[in-house]
């Protein structure tokens, strides 16, 4: 069915048509939805039967594989067969509605009906391909470069002694790293176009003028092909955008939150190391006790070979000996089992296989104790 004869207003009109001089209402949101529904429903019908046909033609494997395929170039013949050619889709004759260009108030021109088209259903489709290989390249751009910010950080830190003015100083709550890390952390959400949708969504239930995108970026709206009675007044979905600008509302105030506490959590652990450099560096400085013996890591503090009686609790003879060395302790230390053996000869030996020598027990070397006379 062809509209070239609805006409809404005079041709050679010098001005621009307002709506109020409007005579065929605008259509209201539950009408523009159900319109949207039918074309919907019909075109899942004939990507059905298309992708039985493609199956008895190819193959299951074939039609699975190229289902999205199908799916867009039918709905492109269907769209091509009633909106390019200027032709009403059935749910919108189902509904009567027709589609008119906001600024002029004429039927839109055929340019708008394929932007319409090309931006509808080919744009997203295109988009759904490069969109992973997109992210995938972003993704490890992003992971380089914050690994190199990290390294660039680390050796400054290491090379300049920590001060108490900078601990003392807030790091900057924007900066490249911390940006970089939020795009990479949420880098699904942020190269998606849902929360655009959402707020589009939101925008239709309080105006009731553009439910895609699409009519919105070309300025197509609907209007009713005829005039409504008293009785036939429609009712809006105001409601609804409420309802969903409350929860668009919340998920950003929780996801703002989330962010904050995470950032504060950085911040804190930051100024814990600075705090442990700073402590370490005042530790150093200080001068060891002269009353503290100072050896060497590889010298035994209690060696039983050169003196029996370092111990003196351990008998002599027999019991004073390594069962792994043999030889007299060198830094007697005791496992939870309670076997006794020389300090690097147990801490060799757990080390490669965490038990006791003798009694094949577990052990732990952060359980073995040194004994002390």
């Amino acid at each position: 069915m062809a509209d070239e004869d609805f006409s809404l207003s005079p041709a050679t009109s010098a001005s621009a048509p307002s709506p109020s001089a409007h005579f065929y209402p605008f259509a209201t949101s539950p009408d523009i939805i159900r319109s949207h529904e039918k074309d919907l429903f019909l075109t899942s019908n004939l990507v059905q039967q298309a992708q039985n046909i493609i199956r008895s033609l190819r193959g299951a494997r074939f039609a699975h594989t190229y289902s999205e395929t199908i799916k867009n170039l039918t709905e492109i013949l269907y769209f091509s067969l009633t909106t390019l050619i200027g032709n009403r889709t059935l749910g919108e004759e189902y509904c009567d509605l027709v589609q008119l260009e906001d600024d002029t108030l004429q039927l839109p021109s055929f340019i708008r009906r394929a932007g319409y088209i090309v931006s509808s259903i080919i744009v997203p489709w295109i988009l759904q391909r490069i969109l992973p290989a997109f992210r995938q390249r972003l993704r490890a751009k992003l992971e380089r470069s914050i690994a190199r910010q990290q390294l660039k950080a680390q050796q400054a830190r290491e090379g300049t002694k920590p001060s108490r003015k900078d601990t003392s100083k807030a790091p900057s709550f924007f900066t490249k790293l911390r940006i970089q890390k939020y795009i990479l952390e949420h880098l699904d959400s942020v190269t998606s176009l849902n929360p655009v949708y959402a707020v589009s969504i939101a925008t239709f239930y309080f105006t009731g003028a553009y439910y895609h995108l699409s009519k919105r970026l070309w300025g197509l709206r609907y209007v009713f092909t005829k005039k409504l009675e008293e009785n036939e007044q429609r009712v809006g979905y105001e409601v609804l955008g409420v309802l969903l600008v409350l929860q668009i509302a919340v998920q950003s105030v929780l996801h703002v939150k989330k962010v904050g506490l995470s950032l504060h959590q950085e911040d804190l652990e930051t100024e814990a190391t600075h705090s442990r450099g700073q402590d370490d560096t005042l530790i150093h400085s200080i001068e060891n006790p002269p009353t503290l013996p100072l050896l060497p890591a590889s010298d035994a503090r209690y060696d039983l070979s050169e003196d029996s009686t370092a111990i003196p609790w351990i008998p002599s003879g027999q019991q004073s000996r390594c069962t792994l060395c043999l030889e007299p302790f060198k830094d007697p230390s005791v496992t939870t089992c309670g076997h006794v053996f020389c300090w690097t000869c147990v801490r060799d030996w757990v080390r490669e296989k965490p038990e006791c020598p003798l009694c094949r027990q577990d052990v732990l070397l952060s359980k073995v104790l040194p004994l002390r006379g």
